[in-house]
């Protein structure tokens, strides 16, 4: 499965130092043959220390991670949805993203001069935001003109999605995130065909330097998850990774053998033929049941057998549910 972030944010905030710093990070090539082969693009390793201890537990001959894919996306700058800049750039990227990485910066550095020539994080954050959030009702407002006709012929989708879309607007005219909509499931099924920026879900990266002063009084005031990094040093991207990972609603269940030993990414709530696709579809099409152990039950067991003789691996159906850790072997 292949996910994406887009890293965004203004000019000289360290967009593409903290970059270049994952991209030192990024899986061999042949382990994922489904990356477009792109400089702007890094496919990167989830760190996790349950694939290490089952590698060694199985005494593996390789070892696959699970992986985040990472987008450089052009710097924005105030104006960018009247396609000021790379304007019409940036928002054509963002949309092709599932969720995004907005970098802030806090450190203080007069020889990095900040676009608006002081350092406020809450400032660039509502420029960027704003940015998205025009884009976003520029969307709407074409789609509900492009509907009126099919409206006004009282064709009962086009006014449901017309009351659906007014919602989304409203909140946006009030220069908040589409996200903060109060929608119901049949809404956001509406929702989610318009690809909207300001759905998809954001995890903030503070850019702090341990060499120089940083503003760190706004933590508590950040609208969102957000994660502190320093790309020069490498300090917290490890951290950045698993949460960009868990932004996008993924989790990691595991296969384990002498052959190999690894991380199988998919979206939380999966069932397990769904899960099995990760692998091959034939694990979906010809599911029969799957043997499932969670990952320290089997390490604190020692070994396959003496989990199967405590009663710790289970056979599961078509409709269980993977959890993350789940360690399975799939029957087909």
């Amino acid at each position: 499965m292949s996910l994406s972030i887009g890293i965004v944010g203004l000019p000289n905030v360290g967009k593409s130092t903290l970059f270049n710093a994952l991209t030192k990070r990024s899986v061999p090539a042949e382990n994922y043959p489904f990356c477009t082969i792109d400089p702007s693009v890094g496919v990167v390793a989830v760190p996790d220390e349950r694939l290490e201890k089952l590698n060694t537990f199985s005494h593996s001959a390789k070892k696959v991670p699970a992986a985040v894919e990472f987008v450089d996306i052009a710097g924005l700058v105030k104006g960018a949805a009247a396609g000021e800049g790379l304007g019409n750039k940036f928002l054509s990227h963002i949309r092709e993203v599932d969720a995004i990485a907005e970098v802030v910066r806090i450190f203080r550095d007069d020889k990095i001069i900040h676009v608006d020539k002081d350092i406020d994080p809450l400032r660039d954050i509502g420029v960027i935001n704003l940015e998205l959030i025009l884009a976003d009702l520029e969307t709407v407002t074409k789609r509900l003109a492009s509907i009126q006709k099919d409206v006004k012929a009282q064709k009962k989708e086009a006014v449901f999605e017309t009351s659906v879309l007014e919602k989304v607007k409203s909140v946006l005219e009030d220069e908040k995130l589409a996200a903060a909509t109060e929608l119901h499931s049949e809404e956001k099924e509406v929702v989610k065909q318009m690809h909207l920026l300001t759905m998809k879900p954001i995890l903030y990266v503070l850019n702090f330097s341990e060499a120089t002063e940083n503003d760190e009084s706004i933590l508590s005031r950040i609208p969102g998850p957000y994660v502190k990094i320093d790309p020069v040093f490498e300090k917290g991207l490890d951290m950045l990774i698993q949460k960009s990972y868990e932004t996008l609603n993924l989790i990691t269940y595991f296969t384990t053998g002498e052959d190999e030993t690894r991380a199988w990414t998919i979206l939380r709530d999966s069932t397990a033929p769904v899960a099995g696709m990760a692998i091959h579809t034939d694990f979906r099409d010809k599911f029969i049941k799957a043997e499932v152990v969670f990952w320290k039950d089997l390490l604190d067991a020692g070994s396959y057998a003496a989990a199967r003789e405590k009663g710790l691996v289970r056979t599961e159906g078509k409709g269980y549910v993977v959890k993350d850790g789940d360690v399975i072997e799939f029957k087909i």
